[in-house]
């Protein structure tokens, strides 16, 4: 059985928690996390669900590391990865994604298993928010109708 969660390297803007906890629950989490910075009012969750899915916080990303559940791989979502379309996702999958502002530092992306990223027409870079969505909306196409979740 596969299961993955979310979350975001020190975020910057409260809404796109909301934003990620509801696409989150809506596409299967089992949970999602936010590291370095600690927000609970979430106003863009309209769906309740915080009632749905858990949010976890770490204060760091080596707490973090000791907190992940064991045998996950780490995922890393970051401009210049390895492009999402090709990606054959691990079946117990820890997706990171990087602040509104800044992306994933050094130190966390050398701690990922996987760097991906997000193909597009324009500019490299997308919302937060909308970057999980995308990702969590691969993962499920894929494990719906292609099987190649790893």
């Amino acid at each position: 059985m596969s299961f993955f969660e979310i979350g975001i390297y020190a975020p910057i803007h409260s809404e796109n928690i909301g934003t990620l906890w509801r696409s989150a629950y809506q596409l299967g989490a089992a949970g999602i996390f936010i590291i370095g910075k600690s927000r609970r009012s979430q106003v863009s969750d309209t769906a309740k669900t915080v009632q749905q899915i858990p949010l976890r916080t770490f204060d760091t990303w080596e707490d973090f590391l000791v907190h992940r559940p064991i045998g996950t791989r780490i995922v890393g979502i970051e401009i210049g990865g390895s492009p999402l379309a090709q990606f054959s996702h691990p079946s117990e999958a820890i997706y990171v994604l990087g602040s509104e502002a800044n992306g994933l530092p050094e130190h966390v992306q050398k701690g990922c298993d996987f760097i991906v990223s997000i193909e597009s027409l324009r500019y490299a870079s997308y919302n937060v928010a909308v970057t999980g969505s995308l990702v969590m909306y691969h993962r499920q196409i894929i494990c719906m109708h292609d099987g190649k979740i790893q």
